[in-house]
């Protein structure tokens, strides 16, 4: 008599998908994740916002010790994809996740937002970096609207002669040494009306913030050409080549659901 195997009813695992978030865009991500049948996912935030969203996806905090810690971290977590929703300026971590889903085989894509486009009535100054964007301000302002982040703010110290009125979310640390500072702590996003008030208000003559692209910030730069204002716009860093660059959550959902079964980190089939 022979005997036959009966067929497998092994489920495969969900796949697993990490994604660097921190932004609005990974905000948005997070419920077409939450539940899904195919894909497990885990948000890493970098932990420098100190009161982040809630979520209901699960979460990591913190980095990871450069390319070689996040290579690591997708093998012994057998992540199958990784997403890189991070900010636009995010410089390191991007470049760390190229990096390192190079050495871990894991496919990667960047869900960032579209830059912003110079349109009629704008006055803007591209510039490549914050150093660059100081050295621009003498000539086209006295009293500056900061909107930059809380990073790197000790560029502007080759500029200490101006009236500067800085937003951030959270203080920086340390603070520049700026003689004459107004700081606003305070989170987004700000109407076009926010935004006129605030430049009547503090009778600002030049804007300073980085092309970080999208709606939600995009208020002020409306605000500056109905008043006539300059832009001193620090343009974003360049993408890792290669990387697909999506603009959509629903376009990252696209791309995981397009990618081969067997692949990355955790070799497994499903």
């Amino acid at each position: 008599m022979t005997s036959r195997s009966s067929p497998s009813t092994h489920e495969p695992r969900p796949r697993r998908v990490l994604v660097l978030g921190g932004t609005t865009e990974a905000a948005a991500l997070e419920p077409l994740l939450d539940g899904h049948p195919r894909w497990q996912a885990t948000v890493s935030l970098a932990g420098r916002t100190r009161k982040p969203a809630p979520s209901r996806l699960p979460r990591r905090s913190g980095g990871f010790g450069g390319a070689d810690g996040l290579a690591a971290y997708l093998r012994e977590h057998a992540i199958d994809a990784l997403v890189d929703a991070t900010h636009p300026f995010a410089r390191q971590i991007s470049a760390n996740a190229a990096a390192a889903t190079r050495q871990a085989g894991v496919p990667l894509a960047r869900l960032t937002r579209p830059a912003w486009e110079a349109g009629p009535g704008d006055h803007w100054v591209r510039v490549p970096d914050l150093e660059a964007a100081a050295r621009a301000l003498p000539p086209l302002g006295r009293r500056v609207l900061l909107t930059t982040g809380r990073q790197h703010l000790e560029a502007f110290e080759a500029a200490p002669a101006l009236d500067y009125v800085i937003r951030t979310i959270d203080p920086p640390e340390p603070p520049p040494a700026l003689p004459r500072v107004t700081w606003l702590h305070t989170r987004g996003p700000f109407t076009v009306a926010d935004e006129r008030r605030l430049l009547d208000e503090h009778a600002i003559d030049v804007l300073v913030t980085k092309d970080s692209g999208g709606a939600a910030t995009a208020a002020k730069l409306q605000a500056a050409r109905e008043r006539g204002i300059p832009v001193v716009m620090v343009e974003r860093p360049p993408d890792a080549p290669g990387v697909p660059r999506l603009h959509t959550p629903q376009a990252v959902l696209d791309w995981l659901q397009d990618l081969p079964l067997t692949h990355g980190a955790s070799g497994a089939s499903t």
